[in-house]
């Protein structure tokens, strides 16, 4: 189990790395390619073997990664903040308010994600920026119902009435007493919510909502590469199985974090 946290580590350490400095892993140009180098299969030179227009595919993935990353960040970051917001007054409020936000929660979550999202893209319009926000959206849901369990559950504790009862200002215990030890769970959903992110991203990317061509994106290198499955399996296959090895390192730190937060 510790190796497999390590592993997971190692991926995500390496793919951010592919989105700060691309450079240091491979040398080729992710737009420009050599014709007379198309459809090779991965080797030596070219690691995941080149496309139908001469393009290092491992060049793209890398380069890819600064899109796919920074989409799944801004996702995150929308559900985290917005979910977290809603569940955090829900929960200390109560009463009328809590039934209200939980009765748009409840809606919300009846909603598929990816349908919810694609609803958002069809307002905000296709762009990678837009397909983030429009993922993170589609995860309030989820960040707000588990922050308004875990604030009800720490807002009754021994030690929250106490510093109510000393005086202290309603404001100011949610922000020293309940909002950390009540942040756990919901980081160990943030981990998650990463993975998931960057597959909806991608499967976005794939349907033609994300960044445009000749951007390397990866959702969108492995719909490029849909139509030389018979011929060229690499297209795919590499590409996607970086994204799948991404998603289960998420999953597997997530894990890690929830069970030392519990």
């Amino acid at each position: 189990m510790r190796a497999g946290l390590i592993l997971s580590w190692t991926v995500i350490a390496v793919v951010l790395l592919w989105a700060v400095v691309p450079g240091l892993f491979t040398g080729y140009d992710p737009i420009a390619g050599v014709p007379v180098e198309k459809l090779q299969a991965p080797s030596g030179q070219h690691l995941f073997g080149t496309d139908a227009v001469g393009r290092d595919v491992f060049a793209r993935v890398v380069h890819g990664a600064v899109n796919s990353l920074s989409g799944a960040f801004v996702a995150v970051a929308v559900g985290l903040l917005l979910g977290t917001l809603l569940g955090l007054l829900a929960g200390s409020l109560g009463g009328v308010t809590d039934a209200a936000v939980m009765r748009v929660v409840d809606v919300l979550l009846s909603v598929p994600g990816l349908l919810l999202a694609l609803v958002m893209i069809i307002l905000l319009g296709p762009g990678t920026v837009n397909v983030a926000v429009a993922v993170g959206v589609g995860s309030v849901a989820a960040f707000a119902r588990l922050s308004r369990s875990e604030v009800v559950r720490v807002r009754r504790t021994d030690y929250v009435e106490a510093a109510f009862g000393s005086g202290g200002r309603f404001t100011a215990v949610l922000w020293r007493h309940v909002l950390p030890n009540s942040l756990g769970p919901v980081v160990a959903l943030a981990a998650l919510q990463f993975g998931v992110a960057i597959l909806a991203i991608s499967t976005l990317g794939f349907l033609g909502y994300g960044a445009e061509p000749p951007t390397p994106e990866w959702g969108l290198l492995i719909a490029e590469g849909r139509n030389y499955l018979a011929t060229s399996w690499w297209l795919t296959t590499l590409p996607g199985a970086v994204v799948v090895a991404v998603v289960l390192a998420a999953g597997r730190i997530s894990r890690s974090i929830a069970k030392e937060s519990s």
